[in-house]
């Protein structure tokens, strides 16, 4: 079992996005046969297969093994992946492609975090050694320091892009992503003296 696939094909989405799938997927995270998912989910064999049957159709789900059973044969199922990323391409640009690829815009975070998906899910999962990071933090910024934050962090990465741009040595990408954190209304006015 591969812990993400990447589903670029429409096919795969429409076999997906059904919730009577998502759940038989989810069912099927362990090696079970249709009749055990059927039980779990109090449903017939029959339904459970047919769904099963789509998902195996469409890549989603493996048969990792069959047997006889009163002379019927009888498959083990289990998801493809642990998680499955749905391709934005999918869905498509509503009005066409953005005009200018303004940095600080929210629209070319997004087009920058469907590059960074498109790519993590075009590595080779099965070489020995794939030397990444990632790191994830929260900085707090008063509003009238904003700009001199955001050109102090773009300033920080342009020295690290001209000192280590050379053309040799293996090829490293990498996207920074800031962006304001939604805050949580419910936490507000909980302090207790």
């Amino acid at each position: 079992m591969r812990d993400v696939l990447y589903l670029e094909e429409i096919e795969q989405a429409e076999a997906l996005l059904k919730p009577q799938r998502v759940e038989v997927l989810r069912q099927l995270a362990e090696p079970r046969t249709c009749s055990e998912v059927a039980e779990r989910l109090g449903q017939t064999p029959q339904r459970v297969y047919y769904h099963v049957k789509r998902l195996v159709e469409a890549g989603l789900v493996d048969l990792v093994s069959e047997r006889k059973v009163r002379g019927i044969s009888e498959g083990t199922y289990q998801a493809a992946a642990r998680s499955y990323w749905l391709s934005p391409r999918l869905v498509g640009r509503i009005g066409g492609l953005r005009q200018a690829r303004d940095e600080l815009s929210l629209g070319y975070l997004l087009d920058l975090m469907e590059e960074v998906q498109a790519d993590i899910a075009a590595l080779d999962r099965t070489a020995p050694e794939l030397p990444s990071i990632g790191l994830s933090g929260e900085i707090h910024v008063r509003p009238e320091n904003r700009q001199e934050f955001l050109s102090e962090l773009q300033t920080m990465l342009q020295d690290l892009f001209t000192r280590y741009g050379g053309a040799e040595g293996d090829a490293f990408k990498l996207a920074v992503a800031c962006y304001p954190k939604q805050v949580d209304d419910s936490s507000e006015g909980d302090d207790h003296d």
